[in-house]
């Protein structure tokens, strides 16, 4: 299929990781490969375009933007739909036509208090005694209760999903101690089992793991070594794993953190129970882990209306687009390709080796800062290293007011994550999504919260101060009213993250 661009049309959606590459116009050159899902985030066969205008097919494709011009090939049929006038309508008519939103079962506890992860404080190393410091020290600290993840490392290898005696001597009171503090517990878990184990036997010859053309066990590499892969195909392979999360329940566990389902671990014309290619293997990852109130997904592949918590990618202690400088281009396009319950990863950045390698080198504290002043205005913060470590008293004071932000506009963010479980709208919505034709194709760094507030935190080194483009009408700042007629503004930071609330 090929196709010109109208004039003055923009196109938005696909891979969310490009998000800080988009939107498309008409003097842009871009090419994109999503036969496969290429990238660490969600992925949806889907493109918006500004003037009203949708592609969607059932499998990824190839897209070429090249001057003006839009070239698709894929395997599956691609759809053109045109006449839904904007943005909005363009994404409306594809999600009710393609990707309805389901019964939504997402705990309210995501959107209500942060969510800590104890990865980059503990990495491999979680133990009971730290955990529970861990969790101290957030109450210690001046910080609310929520939910707190328990990583990779708490069980004693992959597919024996039950806490390690050694280093969780006793795990059911360890979680009633967290309950008690006002935490709900995840736990993270991954779709593969460790070889030369008791339950890799077990599964092999249970015919439930995946196998080699030539009816070998897959060994599959990936960032934590070698494992065989469940047959996420086969419902006796997701019946083994469930009973092992029942029994966790059980104990008091809240849900879990379904990781590593990236389909570049699969590999195409493998043995399973059904014949799916690798994408849809991580959808059905992602499948799975939707019966849980509590679960955060990172990579997906066509999930868009999934009751699911979607998380951006680990990113890196960084001013680029690969650490704050992609967080806001991220959210913009997990909310328009139906993903609106998302956090932008762990707050100063999840990529662990940032805070490990000479880390006291490369620690910046108003880069930590900034990721906290984004991420309290998206509908997940979430905290991994913790802050009063690592900040001094007056940059640790930016963090606590960070929050104080997002609790004076909660009742807000709470209504436009109400709106997104009935209607499937975005949370955190793109400017042209809301104000169509006003010229706010382009803008990637500031956003709407629903429809009345406006966003716009400084993500960007060493300034106190930035432009921000205020759609026509009147805007209050503080116990400031701002009068605009779709024109720029600098605007300072002074008291937290920019929030300008639209008058009626």
């Amino acid at each position: 299929m090929e196709f010109k661009l109208l004039e003055r049309e923009f196109w938005y959606g696909g891979a969310v990781y490009e998000g800080y590459r988009q939107p498309i116009g008409e003097e842009d050159c871009i090419e994109w490969d999503f036969r496969e899902n290429p990238t660490d985030n969600q992925l949806m066969p889907l493109f918006l375009s500004s003037k009203g205008r949708y592609l969607w097919s059932e499998e990824g494709f190839k897209i070429c933007f090249d001057k003006g011009r839009i070239q698709v090939e894929g395997e599956a049929e691609i759809l053109l739909k045109e006449g839904f006038e904007n943005l909005r309508g363009a994404y409306l008519a594809a999600m009710k036509a393609h990707f309805p939103f389901h019964d939504i079962k997402l705990s309210n506890r995501f959107f209500e208090a942060p969510v800590y992860n104890t990865w980059i404080e503990l990495t491999f190393y979680q133990k009971q005694d730290k955990v529970l410091e861990y969790a101290r020290g957030i109450l210690d600290h001046g910080l609310e209760p929520g939910v707190l993840m328990i990583d990779d490392g708490w069980s004693p290898y992959y597919g024996k999903w039950e806490f390690r005696k050694d280093y969780f001597p006793n795990p059911k009171e360890m979680l009633k101690q967290l309950h008690d503090m006002g935490f709900q517990v995840m736990l993270w878990i991954c779709p593969f089992v460790t070889p030369d184990t008791v339950e890799y036997r077990e599964t092999r010859d249970k015919g439930l793991l995946i196998e080699t053309p030539e009816g070998k066990t897959r060994i599959i590499e990936w960032w934590n070594g070698f494992s065989a892969g469940l047959d996420l195909t086969n419902p006796e392979a997701i019946g083994w794993l469930k009973e092992q999360m029942d029994e966790l329940q059980e104990l008091g566990v809240d849900g879990f953190k379904f990781d590593a389902g990236d389909p570049r671990y699969y590999t195409p014309g493998d043995k399973m129970c059904q014949d799916v290619n690798t994408n849809e293997m991580s959808r059905l990852w992602a499948a799975f882990g939707e019966q849980y109130a509590f679960n955060e997904l990172r990579t997906c592949f066509k999930t868009g209306g999934y009751s699911l918590m979607q998380r951006l990618c680990d990113k890196h202690h960084s001013w680029k687009e690969n650490g704050v400088g992609g967080l806001i281009p991220g959210t913009l396009i997990q909310g328009l390709t139906g993903h609106p319950f998302g956090s932008p990863d762990m707050i100063g950045g999840g990529e662990y080796l940032s805070f490990w390698e000479d880390y006291e080198k490369k620690f910046e504290p108003e880069l930590f800062v900034r990721y906290c002043e984004v991420a309290a205005l998206t509908p997940v913060m979430q905290f991994s290293a913790a802050p009063w470590r690592l900040l001094g008293e007056e940059d640790y004071q930016k963090v606590l007011k960070a929050m104080e932000v997002r609790k004076k506009y909660l009742p807000q963010i709470l209504e436009a994550v109400e709106c997104a479980k009935k209607t499937g709208e975005p949370v955190v919505r793109h400017m042209e999504y809301v104000f169509p034709g006003q010229g706010m194709e382009r803008l990637m760094d500031q956003f709407m919260i629903g429809d009345t507030l406006l966003a716009a935190p400084v993500d960007k080194k060493g300034i106190m101060q930035r432009k921000v483009r205020l759609p026509q009408g009147k805007w209050r700042l503080g116990e400031c009213v701002l009068e605009s007629k779709g024109e720029d503004f600098v605007l300072e930071q002074k008291d937290g993250p920019l929030v300008l609330e639209r008058c009626e």
